[in-house]
């Protein structure tokens, strides 16, 4: 699985940690899009390369992070095709991934310690969607960003 993650300046160091936990998958490939400082940044500029690289299918799934992460998750699920679920905890990843089928997974990393976004982030990977009812809904999703 290729996945691309992102953060503004309010996330760098949930993004490293992120990139350390993902790093305990051996089929998991990660591309870093940024920021790789604390100097300010906009994150809609991140959401947008991060998502890129989820529609085109260069990345299977995006990961995005700012200091709440909604912002961010705002941002991304302006993108056409774009699912982005923030989580803040495990129940709610795991859902958006049965459920949901989310291919973008938010974080805040003012809002979030380490140890729970680990959590978080290896729930949402290993989530599988369940399809089913859920599939109907997911297409009326998409129906809406035609709209």
């Amino acid at each position: 699985m290729n996945i691309t993650i992102g953060s503004d300046h309010g996330a760098v160091a949930l993004k490293e940690e992120v990139k350390m936990v993902l790093k305990e998958y051996e089929d998991i490939k990660v591309t870093d899009v940024g920021t790789f400082g604390t100097t300010s940044v906009d994150y809609p500029d991140i959401a947008e390369k991060v998502c890129a690289d989820v529609v085109s299918g260069k990345a299977d799934r995006g990961i995005v992070l700012c200091g709440t992460g909604i912002g961010i998750s705002i941002a991304a699920n302006k993108i056409k095709g774009i699912r982005c679920a923030l989580c803040n905890d495990v129940y709610s990843a795991k859902m958006s991934r049965q459920h949901n089928n989310a291919n973008v997974l938010a974080m805040g990393g003012r809002v979030l310690g380490f140890g729970p976004a680990g959590e978080i982030v290896r729930a949402w990977v290993e989530g599988e969607f369940e399809g089913g009812r859920h599939e109907r809904r997911i297409n009326k999703i998409a129906a809406l960003e035609e709209k």
